[in-house]
């Protein structure tokens, strides 16, 4: 019988720290960690204290030299702000981690919390874990500081419609704040027949005109003023003035169309109703339930108001109403609608139920109407117009 013989098997030695005497594995420095951290500061150079400036009115921080970017608190995008503010310091270490450390929000405080290595004597590398505080300071903005001073602008969008009510900027309002094209504007001023929206650049303003253009029938002009120039860079400095005219017309009104717009519309009666408004005019024949839209551009050329104002409607009880069915179009008639029904109805003023007084009239509401009903409407027979 024979004894196998195991291979033989090396362990590393341990040696003593030169300074205070404890077993350690061997290393370049020939000192323990406690010992080199004491005699070696990794970090020395880098600022544990460091400033950031922070606008309130608008929530950005400020990225030297002159850019301000939008930031949440603890985000990657602050983590980066933060470490380019002591990137010149970080170039004699290596960057293993950073994250941030939690602090109220209300501190005016931001700790980032970072692990470094670097190498030091002999070759040895030492690994250094440390917190960096940022002190938050409030410093207004350069386009907040335009906003604030109520006067700086580029840009003027003037708004107009010549009409008694606001039916129309209360819809554009809604609009608006939807499509959130109220973030650019400087100041919103209120005046007669409209409201004027002021910008800092000429773009915002121009996206504005273009969106009106999208949303309702108007036209528009501009214009511009010369501020300054400087002869030596060659740059001109100007104000903008966007005029933006909203037809006036809106829903329900009762209108009057031109002999030779009515006829390029399908020989359509010149008296009817414009039931929307979008980027067009709709409107509606009462009488024929023919239908047909209106541009801005055409709008313009053939311009018609409307017969009547809010003010002028009476309340009128309905005695009567019956369907009309199969009615004959004229020859050249244009397209009706499906969404309406075609009535006859005798109606009597609430004022005047104690006569025999009634009035009949078409009505293209007559899928909603059943006698009885209360109903709002205006006295033609007794209207001018020229």
């Amino acid at each position: 019988m024979e004894y196998m013989k195991e291979p033989a098997s090396f362990s590393q030695g341990n040696i003593l720290c030169c300074h205070c005497g404890t077993a350690i594995p061997p290393n370049p420095a020939n000192m323990c960690v406690a010992c080199l951290r004491t005699r070696v500061d990794i970090t020395e150079g880098i600022p544990k204290q460091v400033v950031v400036q922070f606008c309130k009115q608008c929530g950005r921080y400020l990225q030297p030299p002159g850019t301000w970017v939008q930031c949440a608190l603890e985000s990657r995008e602050l983590l980066s702000l933060c470490l380019k503010k002591i990137k010149a310091s970080l170039s004699k270490v290596r960057l293993i981690e950073a994250g941030f450390v939690w602090t109220e929000p209300h501190s005016k405080r931001l700790k980032v919390k970072l692990t470094v290595q670097k190498e030091v004597m002999n070759g040895a590398i030492l690994q250094q874990v440390f917190v960096i505080e940022y002190i938050v300071h409030s410093q207004m903005c350069d386009d907040c500081h335009r906003v604030e001073a109520k006067d700086f602008w580029k840009a003027v969008v003037q708004v107009r419609q010549k009409t008694v009510h606001k039916k129309t900027f209360y819809y554009l309002e809604q609009l608006i704040l939807k499509h959130k094209l109220h973030q650019n504007t400087l100041r919103i001023k209120e005046i007669h027949d409209g409201l004027d929206f002021y910008y800092a650049s000429k773009q915002h303003a121009q996206k504005m005109v273009d969106f009106l253009q999208c949303t309702v029938p108007c036209r528009s002009k501009s214009s511009q003023r010369l501020i300054s120039h400087d002869i030596h860079s060659n740059t001109y400095n100007y104000k903008s003035t966007f005029s933006v005219e909203i037809v006036p017309i809106c829903k329900d009104n009762v209108v009057c169309l031109s002999p030779k717009l009515a006829q390029s519309l399908g020989n359509m009666s010149q008296i009817c109703v414009c039931i929307r408004v979008t980027s067009t005019i709709h409107i509606i024949d009462p009488n024929t339930l023919q239908i047909a839209e209106i541009d801005g551009s055409t709008y313009w050329r053939h311009p018609f108001n409307s017969l009547f104002q809010p003010k002028q409607l009476e309340e009128f009880i309905v005695m009567d109403i019956s369907s009309v069915r199969d009615k004959k179009q004229s020859a050249g008639a244009g397209m009706k609608s499906s969404k309406h029904t075609l009535a006859e109805a005798w109606v009597q003023k609430t004022s005047e139920l104690n006569t025999d007084q009634m009035y009949f009239c078409h009505t293209h509401l007559g899928h909603l109407l059943n006698p009885g009903d209360l109903v709002l409407g205006f006295v033609l027979f007794c209207t001018t117009s020229g």
